[in-house]
């Protein structure tokens, strides 16, 4: 974790946290690694690489402690509309902006 903390010492705002061992598998982020680097530093923590169901996006922000998600084949594959992760996201008690952007009704991606 020293290269977290570093980065935090050093100015940083947030860390993005890609596991490249999860990177588009679509088979759920490394929630320990995330939890991990969430407690070892004072700042955002945004999750990246691996999200393949709701309920993976879910996990890392409770489990895994982000602050954040991010995801990119489940919507440019069509998967999930970013409407349909905050609508799972806000029944289940996360804090998300429900008011819908343009993405939001429509598909993302090729």
């Amino acid at each position: 974790m020293e290269w977290v903390r570093k980065g935090q010492a050093d100015g940083a705002g947030e860390i993005v946290l890609n596991v490249m061992n999860a990177d588009g598998t679509k088979g759920g982020y490394d929630l320990e690694m995330t939890a991990a680097v969430s407690e070892a530093v004072g700042i955002p923590v945004v999750a990246s690489g691996g999200a393949g169901t709701l309920e993976d996006i879910h996990a890392v922000l409770t489990q895994g402690k982000a602050d954040a998600a991010l995801a990119a084949s489940v919507f440019h594959f069509g998967t999930y509309t970013i409407g349909e992760v905050k609508q799972y996201l806000h029944e289940r008690g996360i804090p998300v902006r429900l008011e819908p952007p343009i993405a939001a009704v429509s598909q993302v991606g090729f």
